[in-house]
């Protein structure tokens, strides 16, 4: 045993270390390739929900019921720069910031089509 672990270790001292040519520039192709693959797999989808979710906000008007991140269901009843009032009951209306909007349940204009 101490034969073989003698010859392996003169092997592994004689042999000169492999000097790694070329691969300088295809470590770089692959991350190039890695970070390319992260960007459209991760970050292009949510960049496009963001621009949905303004595109939806921002053609909010009064009429339209909608659901707050909170849960909150209510309809909308007048809209200000930055944030909308919302009716959530009879008598009762909050304010709620354009950014707290998740989704649009039903659109005014879908009620007066019918």
């Amino acid at each position: 045993m101490t034969q073989t672990l003698t010859l392996f270790l003169a092997q592994q001292t004689a042999s000169p270390a492999a000097q790694p040519q070329g691969s300088v520039p295809w470590l770089l192709l692959v991350y190039g390739l890695f970070a390319a693959g992260m960007y459209f797999l991760l970050f292009a989808p949510q960049r496009k929900k963001q621009k949905e979710l303004a595109n939806m906000v921002s053609a909010l008007a009064t009429g339209d019921e909608v659901v707050t991140t909170g849960g909150i269901y209510g309809v909308i009843a007048a809209v200000k720069s930055d944030r909308f009032i919302v009716r959530i009951a009879d008598n009762t209306k909050i304010e709620v910031g354009k950014g707290f909007i998740q989704a649009v349940v039903k659109k005014d204009s879908d009620e007066k089509s019918k």
